[in-house]
């Protein structure tokens, strides 16, 4: 936005103080994200519920949450309820694993030697035990490769619906802050210092020249639509055409109110750091690199612009992408995290956080001060719901790894049995059976500690080194 947005207590947010209505607006929004995540798990499991009853498998619960159980209802042979810790939810499907080969149907041998076959034994014993002998042709594994891979994609393809929807509706319906070639925030002088690898960018000191900008008349909000008699339509032109001004005066057409205004400015000329694709400062030999450049002092503004509904598939593509992208390097970023949790250092602003910190930030945009000219709750709202629909791409995307007890791991094995009985198929072989999944129990076991170990973390880190919109 074009001016600098605070707390509705007129700073950054703190936890241990602030005015009433920024801590009730910051309550507002954690709960706005609760009750988020709570829907998104709900509707979740419903995507693995409805196919999975639509083929005949029996389902014995559906829940939101996990711990104790504060209500349910049994509706026909499926209690449904609600647990204390929403942080997940689950739908029990009778005949997940099935009977190793050799085993009488609906008996198992007795349980093998060895800890892990021990563990896989039990797990497939008490799987048996939910099958009654009327339940035998409703169990899970004896679903076809193909409506076991519908089964388990239904969980983590709502997700990716919900995410789709609520991202097409902010879009397409209200807009998103884009740079456009209107000035920002005016700076009150040229800073003069020269810039060093420990303050690449050095602000303003006492005695250092008033902006250009202000001193030519230049006024927050008026829109440039040409620079030197050639329209411009992007911020890019404006900023390129002031860096290669080489200090010499330009003349800039700007719409101010209804009116075209035309203003004479004589850029400073500066000797800035050369920045990279990526926009960090290029040293050499450990001393930046410099280039004289011209110097007004605005900044971009910002304005709400709509997305054409058709766009709206390839923009939600590109954050499923760029969720991809993060959630593959979160090894390598959970290092980073521990070291900012139990050392000095700062946590990564595009790192992963937890259910507790995407509450907190929630509660952040909710506590703003926006202006109404610059969107007002509107805005907020907007960016509550595009949170959410971030988290469920989140759990699009990591629900699709290939392991157990994610739903990936149970499409890959669903794959994997596909493969099998093709291939035997034209082979003319018999029939290979079931792929016994329970296989990957130790898996399972194994991705479970790492994933509660992880979330206990990322906890933590939220908890004494939180991630804020306020830097």
């Amino acid at each position: 936005m074009s001016r600098s947005i605070t707390s509705n207590c007129g700073q950054a947010w703190d936890l241990r103080g602030g005015c009433d209505n920024g801590r009730v607006l910051f309550l507002i929004g954690v709960l706005v994200v609760v009750v988020g995540v709570a829907l998104s798990i709900a509707l979740h499991e419903i995507g693995h519920l409805v196919p999975a009853k639509k083929f005949g498998v029996k389902v014995t619960q559906y829940m939101v949450g996990f711990g104790p159980t504060i209500w349910s209802r049994r509706r026909g042979e499926t209690e449904y309820g609600i647990k204390a810790i929403p942080l997940g939810g689950y739908v029990r499907m009778v005949g997940m694993l099935p009977p190793r080969p050799g085993d009488v149907e609906g008996q198992l041998r007795t349980v093998s030697t060895g800890r892990f076959s021990q563990m896989v034994d039990q797990a497939r014993a008490d799987s048996m035990e939910e099958v009654r002998p009327e339940d035998a042709d409703r169990v899970f594994y004896k679903l076809s490769p193909g409506r076991k891979v519908v089964v388990m994609l239904g969980g983590p393809l709502m997700n990716l619906l919900i995410g789709f929807v609520l991202i097409t509706g902010v879009i397409t319906l209200y807009g998103l802050p884009q740079v456009v070639p209107k000035v920002g925030l005016i700076s009150e002088c040229v800073p003069t210092a020269t810039p060093t690898v420990a303050d690449p960018h050095p602000a303003c000191a006492p005695g250092d020249p008033a902006a250009p900008a202000k001193l030519g008349g230049l006024r927050e909000n008026d829109r440039i639509v040409a620079i030197n008699g050639a329209p411009v339509s992007t911020w890019t032109a404006v900023a390129a055409a002031i860096r290669d001004s080489g200090g010499s005066p330009m003349t800039f057409v700007v719409q101010r109110g209804g009116e075209e205004v035309t203003l004479t400015v004589t850029p400073a000329r500066l000797e800035r750091a050369t920045l990279d694709e990526q926009g960090a400062p290029v040293t050499q030999d450990g001393k930046l690199v410099l280039k004289s450049v011209g110097f007004m002092g605005i900044t971009p503004g910002q304005e709400l612009v709509t997305t054409p509904l058709l766009e709206a598939p390839r923009f939600v593509w590109d954050r499923v992408v760029d969720t991809a992208s993060v959630i593959w390097r979160i090894p390598e970023k959970m290092v980073g995290v521990a070291e900012a949790a139990f050392g000095s250092g700062e946590r990564d602003p595009n790192g992963p956080i937890s259910v507790v910190g995407v509450g907190r930030i929630g509660g952040e945009v909710a506590a703003l001060d926006i202006p109404a000219d610059e969107g007002g709750n509107w805005l907020k709202i907007a960016q509550l719901v595009l949170l959410i629909a971030s988290l469920n791409l989140a759990l699009f995307v990591f629900n699709l790894i290939p392991l157990l007890p994610l739903d990936g791991g149970h499409v890959a094995g669903a794959m994997w049995e596909a493969v099998k009985r093709g291939w035997a198929k034209l082979r003319n072989r018999p029939d290979p059976g079931y792929v016994d999944v329970a296989k990957g129990l130790p898996i399972a076991y194994g991705m479970s500690l790492v994933l509660i170990t992880m979330s206990v973390l990322l906890i933590y880190a939220d908890i004494v080194k939180p991630i804020s919109i306020f830097g």
